[in-house]
């Protein structure tokens, strides 16, 4: 998705906190946050917890990525990042 920031599941607690070392300031810019991932599941549980630390306005897109391409909506193609 265009403009789409990867955050691993197990990293969202720590870069949403502000007391965590591993804090990202984007997650206290004010912005609205979109979560999704591929079918809707976890992205929906992502969600709930963002919103249970007090992150607004949050939400998900239902049934995911999958949904989001079948609608026919923009995406983009990343390239892998080498390692070294």
């Amino acid at each position: 998705m265009p403009n789409a920031i990867n955050v691993t599941r197990g990293m969202l607690e720590f870069w949403i906190d502000p007391g965590s070392p591993y804090h990202k300031e984007f997650f206290a810019n004010g912005n609205r946050f979109v979560f999704f991932c591929a079918g809707g599941i976890r992205s929906a549980l992502a969600t709930k917890t963002a919103q249970d630390m007090g992150l607004t306005p949050v939400c998900h897109i239902e049934g995911g990525y999958g949904a989001w391409k079948k609608a026919g909506a923009s995406t983009v193609t990343v390239e892998p990042k080498l390692a070294g």
